[in-house]
């Protein structure tokens, strides 16, 4: 047996450990156990062990929008009301 000595950290949203750490343990694996065996499954297939697809157009524009939305930052609340009336009445007139 190989000695477990190198270390992975990752950051993932609480909540998203949590659910996942759940759905393992009644498959009866730890996420420990789980990244082990992605990991495997990654040399194996020389890749991702799933198919990963180009987004479309529309979808790269969907994410385009979600990080620019990310992004605003205003002084005041009635900075980011504004912005969104403003967003609103241009919406409407498209």
């Amino acid at each position: 047996m190989t000695i477990k000595s190198t270390e992975l950290r990752s950051r993932v949203e609480p909540d998203l450990k949590e659910s996942a750490a759940e759905v393992l343990a009644q498959c009866g694996l730890t996420l420990s156990d789980a990244i082990r065996l992605f990991l495997r499954q990654v040399v194996l297939h020389n890749g991702l062990p799933f198919e990963v697809k180009v987004p479309t157009a529309e979808t790269r524009a969907a994410m385009e929008e979600a990080r620019s939305i990310t992004r605003a930052r205003f002084g005041s609340g009635q900075e980011l009301i504004d912005d969104l009336e403003k967003n609103t009445r241009s919406r409407k007139a498209r």
